[in-house]
């Protein structure tokens, strides 16, 4: 009985050993209800709103580019968050940047990586005020199967060492390896409205997993 007790023990913890352990290093970057981690024009610009960081009004133009970013830097991750955009005139735009940094002239500005999102940018990787190119744009007809316009998108952003996938409610948009070793692999996050458009913006449920 003894023997049949210690290698029914020694069994439980082999299988215990293979089994799969929950990740403690997915986290949520926005807890809906404070701009904790999260610095920017939260005067003007940025509010929480219905458990959202929203921007934006109805009628009334985006003045300029505006960002709320992290207060800390990321370099490999796998980035979820959902986007809802809306606008009526002008170039309604928005992306989220990551592996970025702010300039100082002028200071609402942002140079880096941008997951862009917008009409003819859905799901695209975007170089914010470096290159100011589009670096790898997808196919705008399977685009227009994906995206619901005016609601809630989910968006996925892959960044590994120098390699960059983007998705956009579960399908791949972007493959793209940076060539450029001068370029930061590493940076902070920001979550952008355009300027130069009537646009409302929010962005809820951000969650990011570091990786190695």
């Amino acid at each position: 009985m003894k023997t049949f007790l210690f290698v029914s023990a020694i069994a439980t913890l082999f299988l215990v050993g293979f089994l799969p352990v929950p990740s403690k290093r997915n986290v949520s970057l926005f807890d809906g209800k404070t701009f904790r981690g999260w610095e920017g024009d939260t005067v003007n610009t940025w509010r929480i709103e219905n458990g959202t960081i929203a921007a934006g009004q109805p009628g009334q133009m985006a003045p300029h580019n505006d960002f709320l970013c992290t207060t800390r830097s990321y370099a490999n991750f796998v980035m979820r968050l959902k986007v809802r955009l809306m606008g009526t005139k002008g170039f309604v735009n928005a992306g989220i940047q990551f592996r970025s940094k702010r300039l100082t002239n002028p200071p609402y500005e942002m140079i880096g990586y941008q997951a862009d999102w917008g009409p003819k940018y859905w799901g695209s990787l975007y170089d914010e005020s470096r290159r100011k190119v589009t670096l790898v744009q997808p196919d705008s007809v399977q685009l227009a199967k994906w995206v619901k316009i005016d609601d809630w998108n989910t968006y996925e952003i892959r960044a590994e060492n120098r390699r960059i996938r983007l998705y956009v409610n579960g399908h791949q948009t972007v493959e793209y390896t940076e060539s450029d070793e001068t370029i930061p692999q590493s940076g902070l996050i920001g979550l952008q409205i355009h300027g130069a458009g009537i646009t409302q913006v929010a962005y809820k449920e951000i969650t990011l997993e570091e990786l190695p």
